[in-house]
């Protein structure tokens, strides 16, 4: 009885933390968008090296179309994406397109901003698949993982 109760409440958990990931995913992606479109992120607006920026989109919509948007991909899928966030600017920087020392640590401030906005999203969409597949195990066995069975057979 207690895990029926609980169960729907579990459930809508698991789907306010997957759409939290995902609008985090997006506010991210649309925010790197929009920054490095505006002024650009290395350099002048103008600056071909921001172009590299597409790339981190890109691996982030690839990514997400194989992973089939499964939370638990999703999760690696964001880890590699603030990856290439980190790839980008240590090509950019080490190739000399960001040749101004204040410009540098600007990159390095957004750099770091956008990391944090990606492993979040990475560890929301972490959390939102195993709490499915806890909910998934105990469904299919019949018993709940955080309940002991003493609680449900009460």
């Amino acid at each position: 009885m207690a895990r029926d109760a609980g169960a729907p409440m579990q459930k809508s958990t698991t789907n306010s933390t997957y759409r939290s990931a995902v609008g985090m995913t997006l506010l991210t992606a649309g925010l790197l968008f929009w920054i490095n479109g505006a002024v650009g992120i290395i350099g002048a607006d103008g600056n071909p090296a921001n172009l590299l920026y597409g790339g981190v989109l890109a691996i982030g919509i690839l990514g997400a179309l194989l992973a089939r948007l499964e939370p638990l991909r999703m999760a690696r899928v964001l880890l590699v994406t603030a990856l290439a966030q980190v790839a980008v600017p240590v090509i950019a920087l080490g190739a000399g397109f960001g040749n101004a020392a204040v410009r540098s640590w600007d990159v390095l401030f957004l750099t770091a901003f956008f990391v944090v906005l990606w492993i979040g999203s990475a560890l929301l969409f972490r959390k939102a698949g195993r709490r499915a597949g806890a909910l998934s195990v105990g469904g299919s066995t019949g018993t709940h993982p955080s309940l002991p069975e003493k609680e449900l057979a009460e």
